[in-house]
């Protein structure tokens, strides 16, 4: 029940959730979904910003961290327990990309983009499941993209990142299922966000743009990746273990 109105029934009352890249986006859409579905919320992000976006909320504590060290991993994890009492959910969905050929990019830049989306996905995921075991259940989502199975020329860091993500999806999921835990993934489609911004600052505009190229014509708002990632960490998914559930507006299943 909710203390401050008395209502009953929310899907995600008593939980505790982590979510990565919660400054902007699917990761602020996901951790304001959950918190109002009954959940307390640990929102991670590498921009101090994340403490300004939450500001005033009860249920969801900002951390400032970088995703891609052990040390956040560690912390975020323990910031939780030591909140809330347990983990129960975690949403990896931070991420990065940096559009060059590859005959141009930096290793720095390389490293960058894996480090985030699969050595990152892989810290989290590691605490987490340590905090998960003991209690025999648990949840992880990770946000992907189409990019976990296709490409396009000019992003060959990104979708090695999104492919690792797919695959260490599916590893984890087979090793903890017997501890109740189930691991799956989102294969976002084009969603108006910031991702892009970082280089070019038009960068909703060209994902709204982009995005007209599938079936359904048009990007995603974040909420509606939000929605399937509170989907895949319910009960109501509690069949689907180790699945990258594509929610990309067809562009996965048509030839261009």
């Amino acid at each position: 029940m909710n203390p401050s109105t008395g209502e009953k029934g929310r899907a995600f009352e008593g939980k505790v959730v982590i979510v990565t890249g919660a400054a902007s986006g699917i990761g602020m859409a996901t951790a304001k979904l959950f918190a109002a579905e009954g959940a307390s919320v640990v929102a991670e992000d590498i921009n101090p910003k994340v403490a300004e976006v939450f500001e005033g909320d009860p249920r969801i504590v900002p951390f400032i961290g970088d995703v891609a060290t052990e040390s956040a991993a560690k912390e975020v994890v323990a910031l939780a327990i030591e909140r809330f009492g347990k983990l129960d959910i975690l949403v990896n969905n931070a991420a990065s990309i940096v559009y060059k050929n590859a005959v141009d990019m930096t290793l720095d830049e390389w490293n960058s983009i894996l480090n985030i989306s699969a050595t990152g996905l892989f810290l989290h995921s590691r605490e987490a499941l340590k905090a998960m075991i003991p209690n025999k259940t648990g949840a992880i989502v990770n946000v992907g993209s189409y990019a976990c199975f296709f490409t396009f020329p000019g992003i060959s860091a990104y979708p090695a990142a999104k492919g690792a993500l797919a695959q260490i999806t599916r590893t984890l999921a087979l090793e903890v299922i017997e501890h109740g835990i189930r691991i799956n993934a989102v294969g976002s489609g084009d969603v108006v966000t910031n991702l892009l911004n970082t280089f070019r600052s038009d960068g909703r505009e060209f994902l709204a743009e982009h995005g007209k190229l599938a079936p359904i014509k048009r990007a995603a708002e974040p909420v509606e990746i939000a929605n399937v990632v509170a989907f895949l960490a319910s009960d109501k998914a509690s069949f689907i273990v180790g699945a990258i559930v594509m929610a990309d507006g067809g562009m996965s299943v048509v030839i261009q």
